[in-house]
């Protein structure tokens, strides 16, 4: 009898990013800023990527594919002086092309909600462009409301 492999979206890791992963994770990064229309620039992304992880000021998330890394989250921490409690902010979420429409998006948010709950805090906030129709889908269908037309926020239960 043969045994069949499920297709390749079934066998994507969602972690938390190391040092290790800081050259395919830079390649990711730059996709992402020159989607953003910034010039591609691999240097700077690589130093400003490690800045963060050595200052422990971002908290990234990868999505692993066969050993490849295929999208990413950064969360930026944030605090409420009305709520006593930390935020955070998402402020990157990217996925390679090659692997879009197949719920690695959605797993990557399920990852900062679960880290936002784990650290105890108030909600997760995230900003994306007005005319970014499918990223609001995919925000919405995961609980995300839309504050303003550029503002989504996600309250985490039991605050």
């Amino acid at each position: 009898m043969e045994i069949v492999k499920p297709p390749a979206f079934y066998m994507i890791i969602i972690r938390k990013a190391t040092k290790e992963d800081i050259r395919a994770l830079t390649v990711l990064f730059d996709l992402y800023r020159v989607y953003y229309h910034q010039p591609s620039d691999i240097a700077a992304a690589e130093k400003f990527l490690l800045q963060r992880m050595e200052k422990e000021e971002s908290v990234v998330f990868v999505a692993e594919r066969d050993q490849q890394l295929v999208g990413f989250t950064q969360l930026y921490p944030i605090f409420s002086s009305v709520s006593l409690q930390r935020t955070w902010l998402l402020n990157d979420l990217y996925v390679h092309a090659s692997v879009r429409k197949q719920g690695v998006a959605a797993q990557l948010l399920e990852a900062a909600r679960v880290h936002g709950v784990a650290t105890n805090s108030k909600w997760l906030l995230l900003q994306t462009q007005n005319d970014n129709y499918s990223a609001q889908s995919v925000y919405e269908k995961n609980g995300w409301k839309k504050m303003t037309d550029y503002f989504y926020e996600l309250p985490l239960t039991g605050q």
